[in-house]
């Protein structure tokens, strides 16, 4: 497999520091909102990269973080009327459901700041020590001129380093730096009502970038495989997690830097700042979860995605017709008999053209537009293959492989409509399904449609195919 590596600027071969074993580490969510679409594309974009690496045989270790100390989940927890820990405890609910909506799996372990504020403190003492960081008025900031190489991943000059690198602080801030460049490590408690833990510098908290890159430590070590996020982050947070890293440790902090694009809005990157966000909760409410995950794995993951209804009207037709496809091999399987016929094997042994095209496609530094297209190839085979009917067995391998290649995109993992189970289907529309088959036979159509109408309107559509009448729930 090639990844785009963006500290090299170039596609690399992707050869894991131990064979069969992969550590990750995904920048996780501030969570004092409900997320929006924008911040979905890289929970599903690097879902989708360790489900791929599962399926290639690797054990990974994907850690996500949670930030539930931060300046925003203050003032939410102000707004609301709440402390800042039920913030982040309600915030965090609610991503996992959201996720699980999207169908994104749950990390290997999901650390928390406040969870690892012990680690952080001793992380920097460490810089203290090792003369990268200096204590100044109850602050410790990094010096980053120390550190060669600062820089290197974002491309940046030293003049728009200077104008970035630190978080938004105030002129007394500046104040307390030997150098503009330098950035916060721990911040003093401005205020006796804020939340503050103990150090030696005084009460406060940590800067956002030093808790990645203690929890990476934490729970990867000193070097790691891939390091993932938006592509907003790659200046000043990456950039500040290897200047930390890499002084503390000696060691390189990750082989390779994994970033996707922008979700925009007319051609403006979607942020909750601009208010040109749609939250996912809110798309919920008109889109199932796969359909907004197939928007997001319909492109390439460095390439912009343009948000509009047009995307979302093809996302959910896209998956209509995938959802279609396994609603008919249900049904096959629950109405066909016998074993492959030698023709259908031979047809079936085609179907591994498309498992490569899959497969090259995600190899192709996670492709998944590509993947996605060899899938809906697949599916087009499968039609073809089954338009006439087919023994239960070849049935049964046809959906084994659309399953197994919808699986690592995360698609079709959830049953939403698709094929009633006889059992499932209430008396009164089963009465119905009777009558229109009735109808049907007395050739009295008027009255067959009529029924077909009024179960649409129910959200059922009847499917007259060669082993019967298909029930599918809309």
């Amino acid at each position: 497999m090639k990844i785009y590596n963006t500290l090299t600027r170039k596609k690399e071969e992707f050869v894991p520091m131990e064979e069969g074993k992969v550590k990750m580490y995904v920048c996780g969510p501030t969570v004092y909102n409900y997320f929006h679409i924008g911040n979905a594309r890289p929970f599903v974009v690097f879902d989708t990269m360790r489900r791929y690496l599962e399926y290639r045989g690797n054990k990974v270790k994907f850690v996500q973080n949670f930030t539930d100390v931060d300046d925003k989940i203050i003032n939410r927890a102000k707004e609301e009327g709440i402390t800042p820990s039920e913030v982040s405890e309600k915030y965090i609910a609610e991503y996992y459901k959201d996720a699980a909506a999207l169908n994104v799996k749950k990390a290997t372990v999901h650390p928390k700041v406040t969870e690892t504020m012990d680690d952080i403190i001793k992380f920097v003492s460490d810089l203290i020590d090792l003369g990268y960081a200096y204590e100044s008025g109850g602050d410790v900031y990094y010096r980053t001129r120390k550190f060669e190489g600062y820089g290197k991943l974002s491309g940046k000059n030293i003049d728009e380093l200077i104008s970035g690198a630190s978080e938004r602080v105030s002129a007394s801030d500046d104040e307390k730096k030997e150098d503009p460049l330098d950035f916060a490590l721990w911040k003093a408690r401005k205020d006796p009502s804020e939340i503050a833990w103990e150090s030696p510098w005084g009460m406060g908290r940590p800067g956002w970038h030093i808790e990645c890159s203690t929890m990476s430590k934490k729970y990867l070590g000193d070097t790691i495989d891939i390091h993932a996020g938006g592509e907003d982050l790659q200046f000043p947070h990456h950039e500040n997690e290897i200047a930390q890293s890499e002084a503390h440790s000696g060691k390189q902090f990750a082989n390779y830097w994994m970033h996707n694009g922008y979700i925009n809005v007319n051609g403006e990157k979607m942020s909750k700042s601009l208010g040109n966000f749609k939250t996912v909760r809110d798309l919920l409410g008109k889109y199932d979860g796969e359909v907004l995950r197939f928007l997001i794995l319909n492109g390439h993951y460095r390439s912009p995605i343009d948000f509009n209804p047009e995307i979302l009207q093809q996302s959910e037709n896209s998956m209509k017709r995938m959802r279609n496809a396994k609603s008919n091999l249900r049904h096959l399987i629950s109405t066909c008999e016998g074993s492959m016929t030698a023709e259908e094997a031979e047809t079936l042994k085609g179907f591994d053209s498309y498992r490569e095209m899959f497969c090259r496609a995600m190899d192709d530094d996670l492709n998944t537009a590509d993947a996605i297209a060899a899938v809906f190839q697949l599916i087009t085979a499968i039609n073809t293959a089954t338009a006439s009917g087919c023994s239960k067995e070849f049935a049964e391998k046809s959906m084994d492989i659309l399953m197994e290649l919808a699986g690592v995109l995360g698609l079709l993992q959830q049953d939403i409509g698709g094929e009633a189970d006889a059992e499932e289907i209430e008396p009164e529309i089963k009465a119905l399904i009777d009558e229109r088959q009735e109808a049907r036979k007395a050739k009295n159509f008027a009255r067959a449609d009529e029924i077909r109408d009024m179960l649409k309107e129910k959200g059922i559509t009847l499917k007259d195919t060669p082993q019967g009448v298909q029930v599918i729930r809309n």
